[in-house]
């Protein structure tokens, strides 16, 4: 802890900072690795953490990947992953916001198509070692 009693977000939660790796790096290792999984799949990636900018009252948002089905449905995945199943793993973490901010930000996405293809919105959620692909997690609606 520094002289004037501010903590960094690892001291805060009560473990070194080396213990604990960067959050960056985990979650994009966890979106190669569902990547491939979807590419095995037969799944064609379109786009790659697609970002739509916030406001000063709106917040961000942000499409992990936007892949292809072979029969030209559009998937948007939202990739998790949390180090076990506790607190509901990461499935569980898809909240009610964060589906309404992935929805606006696929809805503006598709403003660049002239003809709105079939779309769907996938969780890709790892959980440790465990790689579950829950496919229409969730509707638009």
């Amino acid at each position: 802890m520094d002289t004037k009693g501010w903590r960094t977000p690892d001291e805060r939660r009560g473990a070194p900072a080396a213990r604990r790796p960067a959050t960056k790096p985990v979650g994009d290792a966890a979106e190669q690795r569902a990547l491939a999984h979807l590419q095995r799949q037969g799944l064609e990636l379109l786009e790659r953490n697609y970002r739509l900018a916030g406001g000063p009252r709106v917040r961000g948002a942000e499409i992990d990947l936007i892949l292809r089905e072979p029969d030209g449905t559009l998937v948007f995945v939202e990739v998790r992953a949390r180090h076990d199943r506790r607190a509901g793993g990461a499935a569980a973490s898809v909240t009610a916001a964060k589906q309404r901010r992935i929805v606006r930000a696929a809805q503006h996405y598709l403003m660049r198509w002239p003809r709105l293809p079939p779309c769907r919105f996938d969780v890709v959620a790892i959980d440790g070692d465990h790689l579950q692909w829950l496919r229409a997690a969730f509707d638009a609606a």
